[in-house]
């Protein structure tokens, strides 16, 4: 990746963002190894290995890159350098732990990590800094579910470029292809229409259906099967896409026709409730009440959605308890589901991303069991 492509001012604006948050919570800083929220901070996609890499961020001081030595060159594929943060480098025989704690301000008070770090570094930091470390989501997440409009505009792009996947997965059902067969055509379609990596691809056929992350078997399709998609992809700057599509190999069976419209009438209606002030439990509760009045409760058996942004599941999380009040900037899956053990499963899942006067579907394909017809 090209340094020129990061925008400094977001990522400085990220940087003191957090630093504030972390100076609110009471903490002396927050220190962040390689993981998503490295990269939300300053772009960087270096990885986590026996060496510590970190972003150490004092509620008041200079945030600072600690790094080996030889993982410098990773510098250039971040935006640390041009937004000049402070670097410590090392070598082996040094410790690492020790500069982080000089950074944040060496006496022993309470210090943020990010969930991504490995205990193999959680520990000897802990014994540095003579407490145990607290986890940052709570520092973070406040900051990571607003999205700003970059973030909306590459996760519209993901977003209709897995449409596109959708519209040719038709083209891949036949009956005797083997779900493993489609999954590999639908892998190469979310390349080829812009994604630069797979994130997923479930191919539920039948019975496989029925079991919501299920990935593909070498199963054959057969007619009146149905067939739940869902996929997604990473979009650059890295923003991910997901999106779930239920489809019918022939006409389906009066009894399928029937519990699927109860499932759109579910979808449609929590889509319907999102709007700022509501809660992530009413957008659930909007779901799962049309399904139980039809007698399908007990056949929807996960949450109604999940955030999404730089990775593919985050905060917010649309599920009964979650009292957190929606808000502009929030954008997150809606993807009710049934499902009936041995015999066939299906959900509709788009992105929503809520506005100030309510919400924008950002998947636009066809919610409708899609019939592929069979010669």
């Amino acid at each position: 990746m090209n340094q020129r492509r990061f925008d400094t001012h977001v990522y400085a604006r990220r940087l003191a963002a957090v630093a504030a948050a972390t100076a609110d919570a009471g903490l002396a800083g927050l220190v962040v190894t390689p993981g998503y929220d490295l990269r939300y901070l300053i772009g960087s996609r270096a990885q986590t290995f026996e060496r510590l890499t970190a972003l150490v961020v004092p509620a008041a001081g200079e945030p600072t890159v600690v790094l080996p030595r030889l993982e410098l060159a990773t510098l250039r594929e971040s935006a640390a350098t041009e937004l000049g943060l402070v670097v410590r480098d090392w070598v082996d025989g040094e410790d690492p732990y020790r500069l982080v704690s000089a950074v944040l301000g060496g006496a022993p008070a309470a210090t943020a990590v990010t969930e991504s770090m490995p205990a193999l570094h959680v520990l000897p930091l802990a014994e540095v800094l003579g407490v145990s470390p607290v986890l940052a989501t709570g520092v973070l997440r406040g900051l990571r579910m607003f999205k700003d409009a970059s973030e909306i505009d590459a996760l519209t792009k993901a977003a209709l470029a897995i449409d596109r996947v959708h519209a040719r997965v038709p083209h891949f059902l036949a009956p005797g292809r083997t779900e493993a067969d489609v999954a590999a055509d639908i892998a190469e379609a979310i390349i080829s229409e812009g994604h630069s990596e797979v994130s997923f691809v479930i191919v539920g056929s039948g019975p496989h259906g029925a079991d919501p992350h299920h990935e593909c078997s070498d199963r054959e399709l057969r007619h009146r099967d149905v067939i739940v998609v869902d996929i997604g992809g990473c979009y650059e700057p890295g923003y991910h896409s997901d999106s779930t599509r239920t489809y019918s190999l022939g006409e389906p069976s009066p009894e399928v026709a029937q519990h699927y419209a109860h499932l759109q009438r579910a979808q449609r209606a929590a889509v319907a409730a999102v709007r700022p002030g509501v809660t992530a439990a009413q957008v659930d509760a909007a779901a799962r009440g049309v399904l139980a009045d039809a007698g399908l409760a007990e056949h929807f058996v996960h949450r109604t959605g999940h955030g999404i942004g730089l990775s593919v599941h985050e905060e917010p999380y649309l599920v009964a308890g979650n009292d957190l009040p929606l808000a502009a900037g929030m954008a997150f899956s809606v993807e009710p589901g049934i499902y009936f053990p041995g015999r066939w499963g299906a959900r509709i899942e788009d992105i929503v991303v809520v506005t100030q006067d309510g919400a924008v579907t950002i998947n636009n394909r066809p919610r409708e069991l899609l019939v592929v017809p069979v010669d």
